[in-house]
């Protein structure tokens, strides 16, 4: 789950190289004019912005100031990094820590709860359903579902995450801030064949797996080369629960490569995309809403 801020083919070239220099900062700041920041002790350090932390500090804890620098450097708000309903100062004074890489990739309050807010309101006209169970294939921090079960009010709230650092550090923060979700340690795949849903229940699957070079300045996102396709994990989904009414909530960019929308929608009975301008020009999110096996009543 992404939290852009520069474009992200600009980003992952930058990553490339940072792997292959050892003064990452420094190469930044030469070759792509990068500033570099000054802390109240005057000591030197690089902007934090997303490269750096998908880079040299990925796996790295990251302390108070650093969380919000990110939200300070990259987009104008130290508290952009708000997770659980918390800001960065609340949550980590709780004792919730992040990775470098989550603060980039986590669905951040304000996007999780417009998300939230608009997945409720589909859900609201599906005729006929049982109760919500709500599942997300790629869970992260775990405030995608946090969000998703506080507008949808799921009975079932249950996240996979494949790596094992992630997944450790998530079920540590979901135990500190007392959130009931249920976080496991496995792979989207897998954890989708030993999933038990009710025959009558509403599955609302929330998809948002790595981007990694999928996103392209030209062209936007495309929903083929997201790690893995977006059609792969629709299509497992289904096939696993071809009885059910599924409601599949997408995580994309505002612009998406058409040729990869259209294949995508092509799964759905019925579906909607949403944009988000909550950032600048260039920064924003938006969700593609997909139904499968029902359609949303019209609204009243």
């Amino acid at each position: 789950m992404l939290c852009p801020s520069a474009a992200d083919a600009e980003a992952s070239e930058r990553l490339a190289l940072a792997d292959r220099t050892p003064d990452v900062c420094a190469y930044a700041a030469a070759h792509y004019g990068r500033s570099v920041a000054t802390d109240a002790d005057s000591s030197r350090r690089p902007s934090y912005d997303r490269w750096l932390l998908l880079g040299e500090k990925r796996d790295e804890l990251l302390e108070l100031w650093e969380v919000q620098q990110y939200g300070r450097d990259s987009f104008g708000d130290p508290d952009y990094v708000s997770i659980y309903g918390l800001k960065p100062a609340d949550w980590y004074a709780r004792g919730v820590r992040i990775l470098g890489r989550t603060a980039v990739e986590c669905t951040r309050d304000r996007l999780a709860d417009l998300v939230g807010i608009d997945v409720a309101a589909v859900v609201g006209r599906a005729p006929g359903a049982g109760e919500p169970v709500i599942v997300d294939l790629f869970g992260g921090s775990g405030n995608s579902l946090y969000w998703l079960t506080r507008h949808v009010g799921a009975g079932r709230a249950i996240g996979f995450e494949r790596d094992h650092t992630v997944f450790e550090l998530a079920r540590k923060n979901l135990s500190i801030v007392s959130l009931g979700i249920d976080l496991i340690h496995t792979s989207y795949d897998v954890g989708l064949r030993k999933l038990s849903v009710a025959d009558d229940d509403l599955l609302i699957v929330f998809v948002a797996p790595p981007w990694g070079q999928a996103l392209n300045e030209a062209s936007g996102l495309d929903l083929r080369s997201t790690t893995p396709p977006v059609s792969e994990v629709i299509d497992l989904t289904t096939a696993v629960f071809h009885s059910h009414k599924l409601l599949f909530a997408t995580q994309v960019y505002e612009s998406v490569n058409p040729d990869s929308l259209a294949e995508v929608t092509a799964r759905f009975e019925w579906s909607a995309l949403e944009g988000y301008s909550i950032n600048a020009p260039g920064q924003n999110h938006g969700l593609l809403l997909g139904a499968r096996g029902w359609k949303p009543d019209n609204p009243a």
